[in-house]
């Protein structure tokens, strides 16, 4: 990420107004854009230079070639690192990385080998995805990474060979049971997708993460656009359990909100079309419709999920601890702090 590039001058967060929701989506957008994946070696080098030309001053103002360059930086590099992360588990790829995997777990009248092996490997691409994304400074230990895959797994095929086995027994007209059948996937994946962030960030709910007083609010002289407007790191007035657990919360919320419209909107949609005449004749075209169902849901659910809840996330200071209540100043003082992604 251009964080980890040289230079002391600090940049702006976006050229987005991020304390808008749609705001956050356009900037979640960028990040996801699966366009910065065609970006060769090379490009990525002149978008790190025209970035570190900002950082060092060479650059004075933000430019259309600076945005751009650094949207590739951030959907391209660790930001911890500065290393790129590998190319399957980007954020870019990741409508990409999911389409088969989900496409698998949508595939109707699945059996129960067939639950078992794609759930297991939805869950194993989840792993890879938050392993790959984690907070290097903190990294997770293997006895970690191993237990959230289990407990992953064996949360989503319960769930799914759970309701497999429950639906049928259901007393309701055939088409609900149709219905409700193409919804099993979607309960396994939102509850293991949501036990999975818990899992992996569960060191931080333990340990706390720190917390800042928000910078101060931009004045006319300080620039004439938002977004060239930037500040030093704040010190920190602690770390909080209460603003973790806020800020795992949320990001499993956000998660479920991905999942949901992926999970729901294509099998409903493709039960639909196969009453039709045309899909009913072509059965051999099922694969492909659900395929492109599930990529143009999962384009846009994406940046909507993404941008549902700020990263930099500001509470009164009287939700977190009587200590961060003390060194701010008082219970309605705002506070903020990192939520990641």
């Amino acid at each position: 990420m251009s964080a980890s590039l040289p230079g002391s001058r600090p940049l702006p967060a976006s050229q987005y107004d991020l304390s808008s929701y749609w705001g956050r989506v356009r900037h979640a957008a960028d990040l996801s854009d699966p366009r910065t994946l065609l970006v060769s070696s090379a490009g990525l080098e002149q978008a790190k230079a025209v970035v570190s030309a900002y950082k060092t001053g060479q650059l004075r103002h933000t430019t259309l070639e600076f945005w751009q360059a650094k949207k590739v930086v951030d959907a391209t590099l660790h930001p911890d690192t500065g290393t790129p992360v590998l190319l399957p588990f980007r954020m870019s790829c990741f409508v990409i990385s999911n389409l088969i995997v989900t496409a698998g777990m949508l595939t109707p009248n699945l059996k129960t080998r067939g639950t078992l092996a794609w759930q297991i490997a939805n869950q194993s691409l989840n792993v890879a995805i938050n392993s790959s994304n984690a907070n290097k400074s903190t990294p997770l230990s293997t006895a970690t990474l191993v237990k959230s895959y289990l407990l992953a797994v064996s949360a989503s095929c319960g769930v799914a060979l759970g309701l497999n086995a429950l639906v049928p027994r259901l007393r309701v007209r055939e088409t609900a049971r149709i219905v409700l059948g193409r919804l099993v996937p979607f309960a396994a994946v939102a509850s293991a997708g949501a036990l999975n962030v818990f899992l992996m960030r569960g060191e931080e709910i333990r340990r706390g993460i720190d917390v800042f007083r928000p910078p101060p609010a931009p004045s006319a002289a300080d620039s004439k656009s938002p977004a060239d407007t930037v500040h030093e790191q704040p010190e920190s007035l602690g770390r909080s359990r209460t603003a973790a657990l806020i800020a795992v919360s949320e990001t499993a919320l956000s998660r479920v909100l991905n999942a949901t419209p992926i999970m729901v909107l294509p099998p409903l949609i493709l039960v639909r079309l196969q009453r039709s005449a045309w899909l009913a004749q072509r059965p051999r075209m099922v694969l492909p419709v659900n395929l492109g169902l599930i990529l143009v849901t999962s384009i846009f659910a994406l940046p909507l999920a993404l941008g549902a809840f700020p990263v930099r996330q500001a509470v009164k200071a009287g939700r977190l601890e009587g200590e961060i209540v003390e060194r701010a100043g008082g219970e309605d003082v705002l506070v903020e702090f990192n939520r990641g992604i």
